[in-house]
């Protein structure tokens, strides 16, 4: 009898383990939803039992990394790459979410003067002005390409060329700030929402701003659909549309 038992257990835990109940999912992600998902994560971990595998990158990054084969369940992305990716069918239009769009902004260390950014005349003055700036690497990630439009758009490319730094938010770029290293970052606003030592001075002008709208999608070669589906559809929840906000992020209109 109890041999009977302890096998009649053995088997009902197979078929619990491969029952899909509960997984553990690797999400590639663009720097920007980095903060909002410290918070949304755990909770849904928790909420569901699945396991979440994080992998941050620039977006120029991540397309070579798929690109090159690496897998993965959920593409986090903004919405043109995913575009992209889906017409590549590498990402399926099935339970595809927007989360929010993000706009880029000018930070200055905590406590330093604010350069006066009410304009393009007034943003391209402070720029000429400052000892040094900072900024993601153009072709690397949206932010990146902008910023190097942005400087060409306002004739001044060559005369800052000399004190501009080249670094994502993600390897150290608002650190360097904070530190004194660098004194203006420009930034999309979700990336530097929380960082320490730092002060957000405020969007880009309206002549040169940029939105960035970020979704997700299932992996099109995901053996594990149902966990990234449901992580799609809790990120995108009108309950976690708060944590968004909170981030740097603009929700979609409920």
């Amino acid at each position: 009898m109890k041999r009977m038992l302890a096998l009649m257990v053995l088997v009902i835990g197979l078929l619990f383990a491969g029952s899909g109940i509960a997984s553990e999912i690797h999400v590639m992600s663009g720097g920007a939803p980095k903060e909002v998902f410290s918070v949304l994560v755990p909770k849904f971990e928790r909420q569901t039992g699945h396991k979440v595998k994080l992998g941050y990158a620039v977006i120029t990054a991540l397309r070579q990394k798929i690109a090159a084969g690496e897998q993965a369940d959920v593409f986090v992305m903004p919405v043109p790459a995913l575009d992209g990716l889906q017409k590549e069918g590498k990402a399926q239009s099935e339970g595809r979410r927007t989360f929010g769009t993000v706009g880029v902004s000018v930070i200055v260390k905590d406590g330093a003067k604010e350069p006066d950014i009410s304009s393009e005349e007034e943003f391209r003055a402070a720029m000429l002005a400052a000892r040094s700036i900072v900024h993601a690497t153009p072709g690397q990630t949206p932010s990146g390409d902008h910023m190097a439009k942005v400087m060409n758009q306002l004739g001044i490319t060559s005369q800052i060329k000399n004190k501009v730094i080249f670094r994502p938010a993600l390897d150290g770029g608002a650190q360097l700030v904070a530190a004194g290293d660098a004194e203006i970052g420009i930034y999309p606003t979700s990336e530097v929402a929380h960082v320490k030592g730092i002060k957000i001075v405020g969007a880009l002008p309206r002549g040169i701003a940029l939105d960035t709208v970020y979704g997700g999608a299932t992996a099109a070669s995901s053996e594990k659909k149902d966990a990234a589906m449901a992580f799609v559809a809790f990120m995108a929840a009108r309950e976690n549309r708060a944590v968004w906000k909170e981030g740097g992020f603009e929700p979609p209109e409920p």
